[in-house]
């Protein structure tokens, strides 16, 4: 039988401490072998990609500080009227669709949609709050720069599109079963009253295999928790699992309720707008009438008179009879996502949605997105996911280097890319194990659809390739 959980003890030898006959290691070792090595190149994509992304502010500073920042730090500033009629004259053919008044040093940035962008793409003009000169204009995307839009392309979707997602997913789908597996097995192996520092430093004195998987352990278990912040804001908007995400928010009641945009008195539709979640202006407007640019400094009187403090972001309604909206995108902690609809014609309130009243997961999912990308904690937060990507970067290569140790000999030539551990594991768990086993792995697939389908794959290779050698030995024998 091939599931042999321990070797046998030479007679008269000391017992040896074993793990009890149903233990879940061999199945997990073997689990944790073949998905490191398989999902281990998305990860390295994924993590040089997200490494490059962490200093994304620094790239924008440096590529783009004559355009983002002011000029002119002196005198008081223009209105926004004054302003948005000079960014006018760079884009006459776009179609305003919002406006981010300057906020310290930064220039005030003008939106527009235009004919021949692509979806969620805007021409972008800077103005210089203190004299209303145009700085310059960009096409950006959610309000990123073209460089910063490129990383989060190759980031999500490696420049590839929709079909390009799937390898991001993939590797967020993985990444947590991986890691905490590796913290099971390690712990699991793990002796004696100085267990906890073992567990976080490398062991000394030794050499070979057993010095790697040390050092490979214990900068797993420093990265833990960076990993599994990745995993799970990773899938909140990955395609498959973020569907089921927002499905279960949906169910839960969990979701943000879109601020009403409905002026009192409307006939039209009810309307729902607002969204805003630190990207920049996105709604189209492709058939909005010419808007007043005195507007916007209307509703942003409203808007600071309302409290809404720090960086805002105003939008020019959908719809005409509807509400324009003002948005704080403050994304450093503590945040402040407050919105408020203003009747344009009055400046006059006519709804708001604070951050504070959304339901606690969609608070939660927010603050993770956030994080996700560096900005929640400023540049702490950018070290942190600077250090967690070389982290999982050097526990790859660790990984690899102890495939490599452990590969065939030509005296030993039995598994051609190295001996993986024993399969067959799950045979000696107890039926109590094994019941709910199919059940969690079928509840698992159906939130996070890659991992449950590679996993499924997994399983029938590796059975199909068991059953294979098993009918190749009687043959071999004879």
């Amino acid at each position: 039988m091939s599931s042999v959980l321990s070797p046998t003890a030479p007679p008269g030898a000391a017992p040896e401490p074993t793990r009890p006959i149903w233990s879940l290691t061999p199945l997990l070792r073997r689990l944790h072998f073949y998905a490191g090595l398989l999902v281990a190149p998305f990860l390295i994509v994924a993590a040089v990609s997200g490494l490059a992304y962490s200093v994304a502010p620094q790239i924008d500073d440096i590529l783009y500080s004559d355009v983002l920042y002011s000029r002119t730090d002196t005198g008081p500033q223009r209105t926004l009227a004054e302003q948005v009629t000079a960014a006018r004259t760079a884009v006459p053919d776009g179609t305003l669709t919002g406006v981010l008044p300057a906020d310290g040093d930064k220039a005030t940035r003008v939106v527009f949609a235009r004919p021949g962008l692509g979806a969620d793409y805007r021409r972008t003009v800077y103005v210089d709050p203190h004299t209303a000169d145009v700085q310059g204009q960009l096409t950006t995307w959610f309000g990123s720069t073209p460089a910063v839009t490129w990383l989060d392309g190759l980031h999500r979707h490696l420049q590839l599109g929709e079909p390009g997602r799937l390898y991001s997913e993939l590797a967020a789908s993985w990444l947590w079963l991986i890691a905490l597996g590796g913290l099971i097995l390690w712990w699991g192996r793990l002796r004696g009253r100085r267990r906890l520092r073992a567990l976080l430093t490398p062991e000394k004195g030794i050499r070979g295999v057993r010095r790697t998987r040390s050092w490979h352990a214990a900068i797993g278990v420093w990265t833990l928790l960076g990993a599994l912040l990745l995993s799970a804001t990773g899938l909140t908007w990955s395609t498959y699992a973020g569907d089921n995400f927002n499905t279960a928010l949906t169910a839960l009641r969990a979701k943000a309720v879109p601020l009403d945009t409905t002026l009192p008195g409307s006939t039209g539709a009810p309307g729902m707008g607002g969204g805003h979640e630190g990207h920049g202006v996105s709604a189209a407007g492709a058939d909005r009438a010419p808007t007043d640019p005195a507007t916007f400094d209307r509703v942003l009187l409203a808007a600071r008179t309302a409290g809404l403090t720090g960086p805002l972001e105003i939008g020019v309604a959908e719809e005409p009879g509807s509400a324009w909206t003002a948005a704080q995108v403050d994304n450093v902690w503590p945040v402040r996502r407050d919105q408020i609809a203003a009747d344009p014609t009055t400046g006059a309130v006519t709804a708001r949605a604070s951050f504070a009243d959304r339901p606690f997961l969609a608070r939660l999912t927010t603050l993770g997105v956030q994080a996700h990308m560096g900005v929640l904690f400023g540049p702490a937060n950018q070290i942190f996911l600077a250090l967690t990507a070389l982290g999982i970067l050097t526990m790859i290569v660790l990984g690899y280097r102890m495939w490599w140790q452990r590969r065939p000999t030509r005296a030993d030539r039995r598994s051609r890319l190295g001996a993986p551990p024993v399969r067959g594991g799950w045979r000696g768990l107890p039926l109590w194990a094994l019941i709910p086993g199919p059940l969690v792995v079928v509840a698992v697939g159906w939130a996070i659809p890659l991992l449950g389908l590679s996993l499924a794959a997994f399983l029938v290779l590796d059975l199909v390739i068991g059953t294979a050698r098993r009918s190749r030995r009687p043959a071999s024998a004879t």
